[in-house]
């Protein structure tokens, strides 16, 4: 019997360390594993993924191949000149026009952190004013986001930004892409993007 008890123990212990299987989205080396959408820059630059506006100053992303349903995702990105871009999770594109939720990354004052849902509802929330203080402009932040199920939970350098639960979100499907917002001028450097599913 305690051979057994032993045995599914042990098979246990392996399946939650399969399903705890972190994933580095980014390798420091290339795009292997996004797709570019638009004509804005994506490239890599002594390890690190840059995200610059082209000369059609429009929207771009880069777009994961796998989709993914539960899961967490950290990264760390930087923000040179007006720095707007974005996490979008379960999300799709057509060309450049994008269907999903953006966890945003923006300059001071901007609401990094909340959530917007482009092409739909727009902003469903936004972390609280204050919170505000947590971004490090034009230094690296650190930015988790938990998707599991209908909720999504973002937190930026350590502060938890906004816990927003929705039945819309709950039932999308799709990859994870970062976001160049349109209107050109805009820069911002990503590196450690690890993902978890859960």
């Amino acid at each position: 019997m305690k051979k057994v008890i032993v045995v599914v123990l042990l098979l246990v212990g392996m399946q939650t360390v399969y399903a705890q299987k972190k994933e580095k989205l980014f390798n420091g080396k290339d795009l292997t594993g996004w797709i570019v959408y638009g004509t804005e820059k994506w490239y890599v630059e002594k390890g690190l993924l840059v995200s610059e506006s082209g000369p059609d100053k429009g929207y771009g992303y880069l777009g994961t191949t796998a989709e993914y349903d539960d899961f967490e995702v950290e990264l760390e990105f930087k923000q040179e000149a007006n720095g707007n871009s974005g996490v979008f999770i379960r999300s799709t594109v057509d060309g450049t026009k994008v269907s999903g939720w953006q966890v945003e990354v923006a300059p001071p004052g901007s609401d990094t952190g909340g959530i917007y849902e482009s092409y739909g509802r727009g902003w469903l929330v936004k972390p609280d004013p204050e919170k505000d203080k947590a971004l490090k402009f034009g230094e690296w932040n650190k930015m988790k986001i938990v998707v599991k199920g209908d909720r999504v939970t973002s937190y930026l350098n350590g502060v938890e930004m906004v816990n927003y639960a929705d039945e819309k979100i709950g039932s999308g499907k799709g990859g994870v892409l970062l976001q160049i917002h349109d209107g050109g001028g805009i820069k911002v450097y990503w590196r450690n993007i690890i993902l978890k599913k859960i």
